[in-house]
């Protein structure tokens, strides 16, 4: 019977540890920019704007630590920030 790869194993639990990590941090990510669509359809500026600072602040450690890209972060906060402007220019 075959021997398992200590090395293998213990790679293979530091990848699992590392994908749950990683689908948590995303996870967070989708959770603000919900948050924050929510409350700009509510029409709640000053709620929108708390959102969308945490959002910002959540997006910007996700992709520092390289859990998405730099230009996927950029994209995203332009888009809801483009969403909170018009929210704002409409009242």
């Amino acid at each position: 019977m075959a021997v398992k790869n200590k090395s293998a194993v213990k790679a293979h639990k530091q990848s699992e540890d590392r994908r749950l990590r990683n689908k948590m941090a995303k996870s967070k990510v989708r959770t603000c920019v919900k948050l924050f669509v929510d409350a700009v359809q509510a029409k709640d500026k000053t709620l929108a704007d708390e959102r969308f600072k945490l959002f910002v602040k959540t997006i910007d450690t996700v992709s520092r630590k390289g859990i998405i890209k730099k230009a996927t972060a950029a994209r995203k906060k332009s888009r809801l920030n483009k969403l909170f402007n018009s929210m704002a220019a409409a009242q």
